[in-house]
């Protein structure tokens, strides 16, 4: 007899597998063998009772983790929205088993994490999200990650290998890093590797951590006056915004460069130098700190001395004004003399600082406006201006808050943007020490030996497609490094466009996009013979305004910035060579070639180096839509050279000479034609060459903007401004211009270079292009065909 039960009473199994804890929610889907997330179905439900904490109670606290630790700074909204979370989650033991201070050090972390700011605002979208992400993971009052209580010290909330998603909601990068401390990772994964690894040889090969980003890809930020800091875009940009973001666009270039003239030491006030006796050295001018007025600030004070902070503009009746965020006043600068002499072109579009006198007209004296209220609106009366200057420029270890020497000890201070991740590659103070560590490791080492090191960028200027001498010199170069020693070719090179001469895309009657796209062939069919480069480097190239598809309809003129890559039919045969040039290689690394925007940016070991690329005939723009200035006359004091946040030169060469300003610009190892800066000594000229190529770097760095242009002469598409910012200040900056002498000029810490182009015009058979050494300078290099 049969005494099997009946299946209704049979007594189910007690080796249940983990995969089948939760009953599906439908017979015909099988359960997940993972349980979800971020709801941690396997842990244990401790009972808690919810009690009220006073904010009071909790901001000792919140105090030593979120301002000592990591200082941030808790809003009164925020202290309650935590104070409450706490006490709903954590209950009465939130302070004696220490509940309350391992969920104030997640939130600060992942706060941190995703850039919220410095100050830690209740009403913010992040921190809603952060404690809904929390909230899923807490039994019992303590955190749950992966069926167990409790988190190891340094390991974030949650595992971000397991779910990108989520790691995307907490401010984390989704890139399935192993990390061990969400803190000195932060920012990793925009480098696309995995840090720790197993594979050695991609971690070992310095390509690993190059990245070409696009102006398109940018983190699109804005600065934020209130929290003095900056802040990222939440809405989709569009190539075809609202009116109102034209303002926009200016009011951030505004406030970038007015906050980082703040931070400058000729507009800081000190007591303690006010109350210092003078000397007879210095005049009691310089002994006071320099103040901006507003220019709505300007009504009622005929006669009177200021300095306006705005960008110069065309009024409708054709004259010069000047424009800030209050307002707008006509300009005479028929007396106007530029600080130091000659340095800087002025043109309108430009963000400068005027140093005047106030002048009503007649007919509105006691009115003061040629209208009702005056702000936002055109003063009456003009400004009369007797010096002008740009806007200092800022050295990049000022703006990120950086101290010390150049290794992987250096140390982070307070008052600058350390935290801020404005590549998406990581912040300075996540990830910075380590990438030094890691570039002193991978490319220093290999620089000791007497072989060409690894740490090279070779930047090639315009290459004209079709002229049959550029392949030929281009050929001869790429033999050149074909020809160095096995692991010692260059990282990266960069080719810049117009790839052809003339808009052919626009010219009727002529080949059109197919001639375009052969073009292209018979470059694949030059790098063809290179395999060995394609696949131990990374080619990036960089269009013009004369490459498709813009330049169908616009024929060759200034197309809006940034502009986007070439399009890939036209290019399908050069991607084909290098894929077969990695098809015999046995690295995990290959070359690739890279189309991007104009301008992008080239990144290397995160922050470490930030590389503009750009190309543009800027300075013929320059020269076309400058302002004349006056010049100073041969017996000026030299006192006068103590310009806003320009220190003056402890020798003032001649004013007819073009001046150069003390140990802020320096040639890196110039072309054998221009002649070096004395060593010690202020030379009283320089050619001529040499001034263009300075005065063309201290416009553009310290206008801190691609596009200082108006509308009209160089168009920008507004929503895509903050990716044309070069603030911080980059590493180096490759500028590709035809129309200025070749270069390699240092201000300020960065590295500009023009190699112009490819072919020498006047020099028959000689091809130029530049040879970028990383964080040691530039040289130009010649070659004959």
């Amino acid at each position: 007899m049969d005494k099997t039960p009946a299946p209704l009473f049979r007594r189910p199994q007690q080796h249940i597998p983990s995969s089948s804890a939760i009953p599906s929610s439908s017979p015909a889907f099988g359960t997940p063998v993972h349980p979800l997330k971020p709801f941690n179905v396997n842990a244990p439900k401790a009972v808690i009772l919810p009690i009220i904490l006073p904010p009071a109670s909790l901001r000792p606290l919140a105090f030593r983790t979120f301002t000592k630790k990591y200082s941030l700074t808790l809003t009164s909204s925020a202290l309650q929205e935590l104070a409450s979370f706490i006490g709903r989650h954590c209950g009465s033991g939130w302070r004696e088993e220490g509940l309350a201070e391992r969920v104030l050090e997640e939130v600060a972390r992942s706060w941190k994490n995703r850039n919220g700011g410095v100050m830690v605002e209740g009403t913010s979208k992040e921190l809603q999200e952060i404690l809904k992400t929390l909230e899923g993971n807490m039994s019992g009052g303590k955190i749950v990650t992966g069926g167990k209580i409790g988190l190891p010290r340094g390991d974030s909330m949650l595992d971000v290998r397991d779910s990108e998603a989520l790691s995307t909601r907490l401010g984390l990068r989704p890139a399935g890093l192993m990390r061990e401390d969400s803190n000195t990772s932060f920012g990793m994964s925009g480098l696309g590797v995995q840090e720790g690894g197993d594979d050695e040889d991609e971690i070992s090969d310095p390509r690993a951590w190059l990245k070409v980003i696009s102006a398109y890809e940018q983190p699109l930020l804005t600065y934020n006056v209130g929290k003095k800091h900056f802040e990222r875009e939440t809405t989709k940009p569009s190539l075809l915004p609202p009116a109102s973001h034209k303002t926009t666009a200016f009011r951030n270039r505004y406030h970038v460069i007015h906050q980082r003239l703040m931070r400058n030491e000729s507009f800081q006030t000190s007591a303690v130098s006010s109350s210092r006796k003078r000397t007879l050295q210095r005049s009691a001018s310089n002994q006071q700190s320099l103040k901006i007025t507003p220019i709505a600030n300007l009504l009622g004070r005929h006669g009177s001395n200021h300095m306006l902070l705005g960008q110069l503009v065309i009024l409708p009746t054709g004259n010069l004004a000047i424009s800030d965020l209050t307002g707008t006043i006509a300009l005479d600068l028929a007396q106007a003399v530029a600080l130091p002499e000659d340095s800087a072109w002025f043109c309108p579009g430009m963000i400068v600082l005027i140093d005047g006198v106030y002048e009503e007209e007649d007919e509105t004296v006691g009115k003061g406006l040629s209208g009702s209220s005056g702000v936002g609106g055109t003063l009456g009366g003009r400004f009369q201006g007797f010096f002008i200057g740009q806007p200092p420029c800022e050295r990049r270890k000022a703006t990120l808050g950086i101290s010390g020497p150049n290794s992987g000890n250096e140390i982070t201070i307070g008052g600058g943007f350390g935290w801020m991740d404005f590549l998406g590659v990581g912040s300075e103070r996540a990830v910075g020490s380590k990438m030094r560590r890691l570039e002193q490791k991978l490319l220093r080492a290999e620089a000791e030996d007497q072989q060409p090191s690894r740490d090279r960028v070779v930047v090639i200027g315009e290459l004209n497609l079709d002229q049959p001498r550029a392949l030929q010199a281009l050929r001869k170069i790429l033999a050149l490094y074909a020809a160095e020693p096995e692991g010692s070719s260059p990282l990266t090179f960069v080719l810049t466009g117009n790839f052809t001469s003339h808009a052919v895309m626009a010219r009727g009657g002529s080949g059109g996009s197919i001639e375009y796209k052969e073009y292209f062939d018979a470059l694949a069919s030059a790098l063809s013979d290179f395999p060995a480069l394609l696949q131990d480097a990374t080619f990036v190239f960089v269009p013009g305004d004369n490459d498709g598809w813009v330049s169908a309809f616009t024929a060759g003129a200034s197309v809006p910035l940034p502009r986007k890559p070439v399009p890939d039919m036209f290019t399908s045969r050069i991607r084909r060579a290098f894929a077969s040039a990695n098809a015999d290689s046995s690295s995990k690394v290959h070359g690739s070639a890279v189309w991007t925007s104009n301008p992008s940016r080239l990144s290397l070991f995160g922050p470490n180096h930030d590389i503009v690329l750009f190309r543009d005939d800027i300075s013929a723009r320059l020269r076309r839509a400058s302002v004349n200035l006056k010049r100073k006359p041969a017996d000026a004091n030299a006192d006068t050279d103590a310009d806003a946040g320009q220190e003056p030169s402890q020798e003032s060469p001649p004013t007819d000479e073009p001046s150069q300003e003390a140990d802020s610009m320096d040639l890196d190892e110039a072309p054998t034609d221009a002649v070096p800066k004395p060593q010690g000594q202020h030379p009283t000229s320089l050619p001529h060459e040499t001034h263009i190529a300075q005065k063309l770097v201290k416009t553009i760095l310290d206008q801190g903007y691609l596009a200082p242009f108006r509308q009209s002469i160089r168009p920008v598409h507004w929503d895509y401004a903050s990716a044309l910012h070069l603030y911080p200040l980059p590493t180096a900056m490759v500028l590709v211009d035809t129309t200025a002498p070749p270069f390699c000029v240092t201000y300020e810490g960065c590295h500009v270079m023009n190699p112009g182009s490819l072919l020498v015009p006047g020099r028959k058979g000689v091809g130029r292009w530049a040879e970028y050494q990383l964080g040691r300078g530039a040289r130009l290099r010649e070659c004959t065909l």
